[in-house]
């Protein structure tokens, strides 16, 4: 076949266009080689591939792309970042334009070709966006037909093994939607050549510090293809790499993290600011689980723990996030994280769930799509910043206490500060959607997250489509209808998260199965078609604890802030979108009065109906009513809210109601509070 000429041809015949467009005769058809690793030259196949021997059992496994697809508002954000900047950066950003060396121009030829598709494949086969697939076919197409004899990928321009990692998952994407026979032995030549010369050129840099996003594709192509040369790689790879988990059992960086400490833009002592990096920890997340997997060693299997734990203690913000801004910042909610880290992040959640089970992941993985996530961005996703703050009174140019980045970091713009945010936001809603439901060890499928979506896969050599239906998380009741294409036993694994106390499941109207908090309810039984699945997760309003003993409100997994008054003021057009500064045109300075052991006292909700835009305040599909008073005492210097006074404290302002929204509704915002004390009032609070 001339594959330049038949492409297309050939691409409609595999079902190029993403699974809903492949008919129920054909997933039957494909539901006969389920749970066998597809060949090279196989169609898109619905069915997860499990782990190949010896590489231990995961206890659940991504579905391909195209399994699961969204539906409801989490479909309308899709399609918000689609038709905003995430769907039109290449005709407005030189750097991913049609000079990119990514593409045979002699433009950016490091990261931010292979950043972009690492979220537009996922965007575009999620969508089913013909005009979408074709930006994406561009970086595809000339990836795979300007290969190199020895198999090297990528411009010729720039060797760094970093880029090409970011790459390999793009294509790896790619090949779960379209089946496209070309990735396969693309990446078997790549690795080969890799295998060898990493001995004369091993990793550096970046990629020293990011081997393990490389090791989830070689195992992935190791579990498709069998090859044992493929783990000896992995295992080169981890040699090379920066040993986290040595970090993390002797973790030093408990304090935020100075330019002088780590001798910025200098050459000396240039890991301590690689190991202290903020992205650099978010990708790190899934090192250890995606070892363990090669190793079967129990330390590593454990490993997260402490690594998750350490980023919390010293540096866990309300929003779900560590700060870094850049490098690790601390525990202060004025300091800021990296858009870049919220969505690394998120992907190092959503691999290291599917390795270990463990449900604490998937709430920590909701926390961040439901608040950070939709925070740091406009409405309608045409701007963005590259830090956000918890305790963001002010978007400026003044300068901040960023640890070590510029005064540009909190602008809503194209690429404020860095341009490798705007590079790789576009993975976050994609692959997040892309995660809701995995096959279990087990041959059932599980909840990871929760969303509405529809997932149409094959279980057990049967097809299978699950409908999801519900407003969370905004609302607490998820209906799932289960339609096997016939009577089908297996078990279906519903997250219970661990602030979920008193959740109720029921099938077809009668109660099921104990929902426990912290674990996956097991719902086992012979599935018709037409049952129906119905989760209820009560929405009580809980306080949490941070810095200086300060509140944070949340609600089921959205935490909720004290949103400003905000004028926007243009800096300047920049192509299709634009750079601008947000400033308070309300107070900001309020201590709560909230009892964390009787919250249903102190905090009313209301709602209203989900807009097109689900996280707005025009309006917010949900509030929270709180009494406060002011407190002059806690100001803010060159912009930025001074660090909380330590609670309890005491304020003679008079008593006001104030109305708190989802956290990523309020561009400007205040998410710790100071409590105040029980009395409310002393002379001590006048300022």
């Amino acid at each position: 076949m001339d594959w330049g000429t038949n492409r297309r041809a050939f691409l409609r015949q595999l079902g190029s266009f993403g699974l809903a467009a492949i008919p129920l005769q054909r997933l039957l058809a494909l539901s006969s080689s389920a749970g066998k690793a597809p060949n090279s030259d196989s169609a898109a196949s619905p069915a997860a591939v499990k782990n190949r021997a010896p590489l231990a059992a995961s206890a659940f496994y991504p579905l391909p792309l195209g399994a699961v697809r969204p539906r409801g508002w989490l479909l309308r954000q899709l399609q918000i970042q689609a038709d905003g900047l995430g769907g039109h950066l290449d005709e407005t950003w030189p750097d991913v334009g049609p000079n990119s060396a990514w593409l045979g121009g002699s433009g950016e030829s490091w990261e931010r070709g292979p950043y972009f598709l690492d979220g537009l494949v996922p965007l575009a086969y999620l969508l089913d966006d013909a005009r979408l697939k074709t930006k994406a076919l561009r970086y595809i197409d000339w990836t795979l037909s300007n290969a190199a004899p020895n198999g090297m990928i990528g411009p010729k321009a720039n060797d760094d093994w970093w880029p090409r990692m970011v790459m390999l998952k793009a294509l790896a994407q790619y090949q779960e939607a379209t089946g496209d026979p070309r990735v396969i032995p693309v990446l078997e030549k790549y690795f080969a050549y890799q295998l060898q010369e990493l001995l004369n050129r091993p990793l550096r840099d970046w990629g020293r510090f990011r081997w393990h996003d490389e090791v989830l594709v070689v195992l992935w192509l190791y579990n498709r293809n069998g090859d044992p040369k493929l783990l000896d790689l992995v295992r080169l790879l981890h040699q090379q790499g920066f040993d986290w988990q040595a970090q993390f059992a002797d973790f030093q960086f408990t304090q935020p993290i100075t330019s002088e400490y780590i001798r910025l833009n200098s050459e000396e002592n240039k890991e301590l600011g690689l190991a202290s990096h903020g992205v650099n920890n978010a990708m790190a997340i899934k090192a250890s689980p995606l070892w363990y997997l090669v190793s079967r060693s129990e330390a590593d299997r454990v490993a997260l723990q402490a690594q998750l734990a350490a980023l919390d203690r010293y540096h866990g913000l309300p929003n779900g996030m560590f700060s870094c801004d850049e490098h690790l910042a601390g525990l202060d909610p004025s300091h800021g994280s990296e858009l870049c880290s919220v969505v690394e992040y998120m992907f190092s959640l959503e691999q290291s769930l599917a390795v270990l089970g463990d449900p604490a992941l998937g709430d920590g993985l909701e926390r961040l799509a439901f608040n950070a996530l939709p925070g740091t961005f406009t409405d309608d996703m045409w701007a963005h910043q590259y830090d956000q703050q918890p305790n963001q009174v002010e978007c400026s140019l003044h300068r901040r206490p960023w640890t070590t980045n510029g005064p540009e970091s909190n602008l809503f713009g194209l690429e404020p500060n860095f341009g490798c945010c705007t590079a790789n936001f576009h993975q976050g809603w994609p692959k997040f959607a892309a995660s809701l439901f995995m096959l279990s060890h087990d041959d059932g499928l599980v909840a990871t997250a929760y969303s509405p979506c529809e997932v149409q896969t094959v279980v057990q050599g049967t097809v299978l489509r699950i409908v999801e239906d519900t407003e969370y998380p905004f609302r607490g009741t998820i209906r799932m209808t289960v339609n096997p294409a016939s009577r089908l036993a297996f078990p279906l694994l519903l997250r219970i998260p661990a602030w979920a106390d008193g959740a109720s499941i029921q099938v077809n109207g009668k109660p099921e199965v104990q929902a426990a908090p912290k674990t996956f309810a097991r719902v086992q039984r012979t599935w018709n078609a037409g049952d129906v699945v119905e989760i209820k997760f009560p929405l009580k309003p809980r306080a949490s604890r941070w810095f200086n003993d300060s509140l944070a409100i949340e609600r089921g997994p959205l935490v909720f802030s004290y949103g400003l008054g905000e004028s926007w003021v243009k800096l300047g057009d920049r192509g299709l979108t634009a750079d601008w500064q947000v400033f308070p045109t309300s107070a900001w300075n309020y201590a709560i009065a909230v009892d964390p052991e009787d919250t249903a006292a102190s905090v009313s909700v209301s709602e209203a109906p989900i807009s097109q835009r689900p996280f707005t305040t025009k309006p917010a599909p949900v509030e929270l009513h709180v009494k406060a008073r002011r407190l002059p005492s806690w100001r803010s210097e060159d912009g930025t809210a001074n660090p909380l006074p330590a609670s309890p404290v005491s304020s003679a302002q008079p008593e006001e109601s104030i109305a708190l929204v989802p956290y990523a509704a309020a561009k400007l915002r205040i998410t710790a509070f100071p409590q105040l004390k029980s009395d409310g009032i002393t002379q001590s609070g006048k300022g």
